[in-house]
């Protein structure tokens, strides 16, 4: 009787990302809902996407810098922070900041609308609400996460650039040419994969905890919660998975 309810869940998450596949290629698509969940998304994640990258980029270094330094390879410093922030450091950190911005955002503002009857008036006046509410916001994180980890590795590279430059005068030419001879095109497109399957793993979650959340105002805050930590979590198992599949290829 205990799996029972584990069973029956499990039947309905996967019902759940079905229905996502099937109706994010079925005709008419809500194109301009997409436009606008793109747009939120990165505006609600551009401050502390950027405050935070710059400041992973300054902390690594500093803590970097006096272990190279006892071995005489000071030289690496560029190099190695290259590499920890493109493979695992950009993606990482961006992921857990959407997944607590977003996350929360979306999981509340659906458990919202289903808590005041919206989203059974829209299925009432003949609208997809599915389609709307969740495709589109599954389809922007899945979309934004990798922008978003681009920028924010530029941005933390930009502040392991000021610290190295502030500390031992390198020139940004120097630096940025020994980032770019310290990382290959298998880093960038790991991190950049590793950032979509974040990004839909934070939207799928969020959407999922909201558009099933419990009726009452009690179920705003649970959903919330839900999303924001069983997103986090993923994001550390999709991590691991995704490190221990590149390890493949390199």
């Amino acid at each position: 009787m205990k799996f029972k309810p584990l069973l029956l869940r499990s039947a309905d998450i996967y019902q759940f990302f079905q229905r996502i596949f099937k109706q994010a290629f079925h005709a008419p698509s809500e194109w301009r809902e997409v436009l606008k969940q793109c747009f939120a998304v990165g505006n609600r994640s551009f401050f502390l996407v950027t405050f935070t990258a710059f400041l992973a980029g300054v902390v690594f270094t500093r803590q970097s810098r006096p272990s190279l330094s006892s071995f005489g390879a000071e030289s690496w410093l560029p190099s190695l922070v290259s590499q920890a922030v493109i493979r695992s450091l950009g993606p990482l950190i961006t992921g857990l900041i959407c997944a607590g911005k977003l996350g929360s955002n979306i999981g509340a503002e659906l458990a919202s609308m289903k808590v005041t009857e919206q989203i059974d008036a829209m299925e009432v006046s003949g609208s997809r609400p599915f389609s709307f509410l969740v495709v589109s916001r599954v389809t922007a994180t899945t979309l934004m996460l990798p922008l978003l980890v681009v920028y924010a590795d530029c941005v933390a590279l930009l502040g392991s650039f000021i610290t190295v430059n502030f500390i031992n005068n390198t020139g940004f030419k120097l630096y940025f040419n020994t980032v770019a001879s310290h990382i290959t095109y298998l880093d960038i497109f790991s991190s950049l994969i590793k950032a979509t399957f974040f990004g839909f793993a934070i939207g799928f979650i969020s959407s999922y905890a909201g558009y099933n959340s419990d009726n009452g105002t009690t179920g705003v805050g649970k959903a919330a919660n839900t999303a924001v930590v069983i997103s986090m979590l993923f994001i550390f198992i999709i991590d691991l998975v995704m490190l221990q599949f590149i390890n493949l290829f390199r």
